[in-house]
């Protein structure tokens, strides 16, 4: 018999006493986070262990469980989500990141633990950045954070945790990456006897898919694989069931210049302990480097790994890398957008024809989605989509990260608001797209909301900003036509985008949250530009495009500092019937004409035949230019 929520946290809560603390039993906390063993973003069934505990399947969000609270911590994306997710719902407490009153987790835990307390947690899940702030936290007000390495979720899951997905791994061709694997390895060293560094290690499963020009599909929608890398000045070591790359994998390695030394994946740990005893890193005729580089947002449990060897803590060389696009990963990119914007036309075409004509079977919010996916895969170079598409009508929208089931598909009509974010992987980019579409007649406050965030977008793709400013204090630019009349949303307004790699490729953002190993904004750079407007139990509102930093051109230049811009390589069509044009500008009313003649130029070539003169149809209407 499956056991229930609140059979999982009475199990839970035994486990937690049976802890053996020294010479005494039980911690009074355990903290369970939404990472894996390499902290990603999206994980295996395997390694949701915080969903399994309270049933809230969002991608971000940490629990802490005690004897008598269930806690969750989450941000504005997924109030709405949670609160209906949790299970049982009476256990659980859900913790609003974002809002005034709401205390942080080491605010909690020193406020309403006992004296001297136990916190327990999984070093190889928590990165050293959030590990050592609170066990600092924790120490202070005596209490103690203990390392379980033996983790409790996977103890309580037992025979019923799903298997490890261990699939094959195939090379990325050099047509689509642009620079050989050998010519990545080259830069690493550089950077790392810049930095007084002998040992590089990348941990973050696309940094690894990146360096090596490999792709894999361990984790769903993220063409990465489980391993680790470690380069010495000498010597480059990977981590990975070796049986699983393909011969073409393996050959392709050797012939970009990478002449690599194969371990086995759970190696990593021992290696790491004997390499840092050994200084086995120091060439001898480098005595100055003695250093080990390891990013802070590795896990606790690799960095305690290093023993006493001093540490280099910063962003790697392969991050900074793979966030500034070259030439032809950028043509790429730019050619994956355009057929994927072809794909959403001829969605949205068919769509808006199913919804108008009320159609016997009604278009649902599932049948939709699956109908879209179609049509990207008669796209050249499609493997799949970036994400689950986010295909939500009326209060569904304002679930920012909404994802339709069975029990919650409705039909697409003409009266209500109809959000669709989505996305797709192809060899040789990823995409990400949201627009909101009202079939009927839209409500004044809907026309004021969608106009609002429109003007924020704009105002992102216009911008004119210095190099290397960070993408955090563009953010309010987005956000000022709504916070003008008392509106807010509660995400980011902008995330990196990889190159068939992650649809949220860090630390590159346009975010109120700061982003301290962002290297700012630099020609090649992916971003997406997303702000929105949600209206809790009634609509939501959000308009997607990416775009790439290129150099701007300005009357001046002061102080030689170099200016940039943004070039937008998404060309769908903004609704113009959802938009109170008296609200808009003459500069916005220009930009969005010539929008959307772009997105006709560009488009016009790719829908041609019969088979799309629906979409070029609306295509055409959809572009037609406004005027006060």
């Amino acid at each position: 018999m499956a056991r229930t929520g609140a059979m999982k946290l009475a199990r839970l809560r035994e486990l937690m006493a049976a802890v053996q603390v020294g010479k005494e039993k039980g911690i009074q906390a355990l903290i369970v986070g939404s990472e894996d063993a390499h902290l990603s973003e999206y994980i295996t069934d395997r390694d949701k262990r915080r969903h399994y505990i309270s049933g809230f399947q969002g991608s971000l969000g940490t629990a802490i469980i005690t004897a008598e609270h269930a806690l969750l911590w989450t941000d504005g994306r997924y109030y709405a989500q949670a609160e209906a997710e949790f299970d049982p719902p009476d256990a659980w407490t859900l913790m609003k990141e974002g809002t005034i009153g709401t205390p942080t987790q080491e605010e909690w835990l020193i406020s309403n633990l006992p004296p001297k307390s136990t916190v327990g947690a999984d070093p190889n899940l928590m990165s050293y950045a959030v590990w050592i702030p609170l066990q600092n936290a924790l120490n202070a007000a005596g209490h103690y954070l203990m390392p379980l390495y033996e983790n409790l979720i996977d103890k309580l899951w037992g025979d019923e945790q799903p298997p490890e997905v261990l699939n094959p791994i195939v090379p990325q061709l050099i047509k689509y990456t642009g620079k050989t694997a050998g010519e990545k390895l080259t830069q690493c060293r550089k950077a790392m006897r810049k930095n007084r560094a002998g040992a590089l290690v990348i941990t973050t499963l696309d940094e690894v898919a990146y360096l090596l020009n490999l792709r894999g599909s361990d984790i769903p929608y993220n063409p990465v694989f489980f391993a680790y890398v470690v380069i010495t000045l000498t010597e480059f070591h990977i981590f990975v069931n070796k049986s699983r790359l393909t011969a073409e994998a393996e050959q392709q390695l050797i012939d970009e210049g990478v002449d690599a030394i194969y371990h086995p994946y759970e190696d990593v740990r021992s290696f790491l302990k004997q390499l840092t005893l050994s200084n086995l890193f120091n060439s001898g005729n480098e005595k100055e480097i003695e250093r080990i580089w390891i990013h802070s947002n590795t896990s606790y449990a690799l960095h305690t790994e290093c023993n006493d060897i001093q540490r280099h803590i910063s962003i790697t060389p392969v991050r900074l890398m793979q966030v500034i696009k070259n030439d032809v990963e950028i043509e790429n990119m730019k050619k994956a957008h355009t057929r994927d914007s072809a794909a959403l036309v001829k969605y949205f075409a068919w769509l808006e024809d199913k919804v108008k004509s009320k159609c016997n079977p009604p278009i649902t919010e599932i049948s939709g989605a699956d109908q879209l996916e179609k049509f990207r895969r008669e796209q050249e170079n499609f493997i799949g989509l970036s994400f689950p598409t986010i295909s939500s009508v009326g209060p569904h929208g304002a679930i920012i990260h909404y994802l339709p089931s069975p029990k919650t598909d409705v039909p697409i009509t003409d009266q209500e608001i109809y959000l669709c974010d989505s996305g797709a992987q192809y060899y040789d980019g990823t995409t990400d797209v949201t627009r909101t579409f009202h079939f009927g007649t839209p409500t004044n406050f809907q026309r004021e909301a969608f106009t609002r965030v429109f003007k924020g977008q704009t105002a992102i793709a216009t911008a004119k900003f210095p190099t290397l400013i960070k993408g955090n204090y563009l953010d309010v630019l987005a956000r000022k036509s709504l916070w003008d009349v008392g509106l807010h949303y509660l995400h980011g307004t902008g995330h990196g985008v990889g190159n068939y790699l992650n649809v949220h490729e860090f630390p590159t953002a346009i975010s109120w949250r700061p982003y301290p190993d962002d290297p700012g904004l630099q020609p090649g750079a992916f971003l997406s530009n997303e702000p929105g407007f949600y209206e809790d139990g009634s609509f939501g509102i959000r308009l997607e495009n990416i775009q790439f930093v290129v150099k701007a051109e300005t009357p001046y230049n002061h102080r030689d500092i170099g200016f940039l811009a943004f070039e937008t390589v998404t060309f769908v069509p903004i609704q113009t019937a959802l938009l109170d044009i008296n609200l808009l500008t003459d500069q916005e009313i220009e930009y969005l004409n010539t929008y959307h003649a772009k997105c006709l130029e560009v488009l016009r070539p790719l829908l041609q035949g019969e088979e799309n003169a629906q979409a070029l149809k609306w295509l055409e209407k959809e572009t037609q230019p406004i005027t006060r």
